[in-house]
């Protein structure tokens, strides 16, 4: 399935529509004549920050039309975390875990809205994996969950594409570390969603425009809070930091020329096509 660069990001306007309804705010990273700002959706605009998205900032004048700038993954984390094993669709009759499963990714596997998710030359088995990702907008250390949610900024969309060969067959790699993080296996984006309801939310992943993955976040056997409580506990929290919250039901390869979509309500679509490297 071909896709043009000029056909993904024209469909990105209308995925960050305004949906009926309280709606939550949502921010963006974006470039606009080889600047890089952050902004604020207001229908198929963007609004300018200044300052600093995770301190002090405010809206100035400054408005782009959403056709005009190319959106980037929504904020620069200095750790993505992510979680396996997260949604009973997902365990195949495997026993829960009894604490949220968590592992790396490194910086470098992010990539943008709209752009390529490229297969390696010696990959074989690479799935689409749809997530919620929780954004961190303050440093927590020891938190507990009530300073867990005061410390959770938003919510974005995340794809943690994965090569289970190298990740569980038979000559696998010891641990995840290009099964999961190899470069663009993390697209992220397009869009911070703050005041996100997470009892209705819905995510969906499209393989080509089919319905391969649909579930509700709150069915997550851990949700957002517990799981940055609980690497709190080790691993001090940045503002920033991101935690891919693990995939539901089951999940399939791609092939060059696939579009994968991550939707989920009140955030956006998140779009890429796939190529070979």
């Amino acid at each position: 399935m071909e896709v043009s660069r000029r056909e993904m990001l024209s469909s990105i306007p209308g995925a960050l529509m305004a949906q009926a309804g309280p709606q939550p705010t949502r921010y963006v990273r974006y470039e606009h004549r080889g600047a890089i700002s952050y902004g604020v959706l207001e229908g198929e605009a963007v609004r300018r920050l200044s300052g600093d998205l995770f301190g002090a900032h405010q809206i100035t004048s400054e408005t782009h039309k959403l056709s005009e700038v190319k959106l980037l993954y929504p904020c620069q984390p200095p750790k993505v975390f992510a979680v396996g094993g997260n949604y009973k669709s997902h365990l195949e009759g495997r026993p829960a875990p009894k604490r949220p499963e968590i592992f790396y990714k490194p910086t470098t596997s992010l990539q943008h809205p709209g752009e390529p998710i490229v297969l390696p030359a010696d990959a074989r088995n690479v799935h689409y994996e749809g997530e919620l990702v929780v954004v961190i907008g303050k440093r927590l250390k020891r938190a507990s969950e009530a300073e867990a949610r005061e410390g959770i900024f938003g919510y974005t969309c995340g794809n943690d594409v994965s090569e289970r060969d190298w990740q569980n067959g038979p000559d696998k790699d010891m641990q995840w570390w290009r099964a999961k993080g190899a470069d663009t296996f993390g697209p992220m984006g397009p869009a911070i969603a703050r005041g996100l309801d997470l009892g209705t939310a819905r995510l969906r992943t499209r393989l080509n425009g089919k319905v391969v993955q649909e579930q509700l976040v709150s069915d997550l056997l851990f949700g957002p809070v517990a799981i940055v409580s609980w690497i709190s506990r080790y691993v001090t929290l940045e503002p920033g930091d991101v935690i891919f919250t693990g995939t539901p039901g089951t999940t399939a390869a791609m092939k060059p020329g696939d579009v994968v979509e991550v939707e989920i309500d009140g955030i956006g679509v998140l779009r890429n096509p796939v190529r070979a490297a």
